[in-house]
């Protein structure tokens, strides 16, 4: 029920009880209504009988509504509770995910400055060997380290 949303609790609840148990008052002085000793109301009989009823299923109404209204905010509590225990264990696996990025750039950084010191140590040594015709030779040595510069580091 919409209207529940704007109402405070406290009150929606009094104000459900408040006519459900006005209809049950209602249905039950019509039915018992001619033993009261005030004969005008008993030519109202019929009335109180169907005012009742309609109060009371008015009644019965409203509570099933605060019964619902109130199941759905439990609901609401208990999914936000669970999502905060997820953003707190996701957090933990965002610390610890970011710890393995770190781990494995420093390791990729420090694997690359091996690679360029083995290059300036090896290969610059046939920096001065040329083939007749301005052709360079490609030696095993920089085959070797451009392989090792494409492997996956070991753990």
């Amino acid at each position: 029920m919409w209207i529940l949303h704007f109402l405070p609790d406290a009150f929606i609840t009094w104000f459900a009880n408040l006519v459900l148990l006005a209809g049950v008052a209602l249905t039950v002085m019509g039915l018992f209504v001619h033993r009261l000793p005030i004969p005008v109301l008993y030519q109202y009989q019929l009335m109180f009988k169907l005012l009742g009823i309609v109060v009371l299923c008015a009644g019965v109404y409203l509570r099933g509504g605060v019964a619902v209204e109130q199941a759905w905010r439990d609901r609401v509590a208990e999914v936000e509770a669970r999502l905060k225990q997820a953003e707190e264990i996701s957090q933990r696996e965002n610390t610890r995910i970011e710890a393995q990025v770190v781990t494995r750039t420093r390791t990729v950084r420090e694997r690359a400055q091996e690679i360029v010191k083995y290059v300036d140590r090896e290969i610059v040594k046939y920096d001065t060997k040329f083939a007749p015709g301005g052709i360079c030779e490609i030696p095993q040595e920089f085959i070797t380290a451009h392989n090792r510069a494409a492997e996956v580091p070991a753990k």
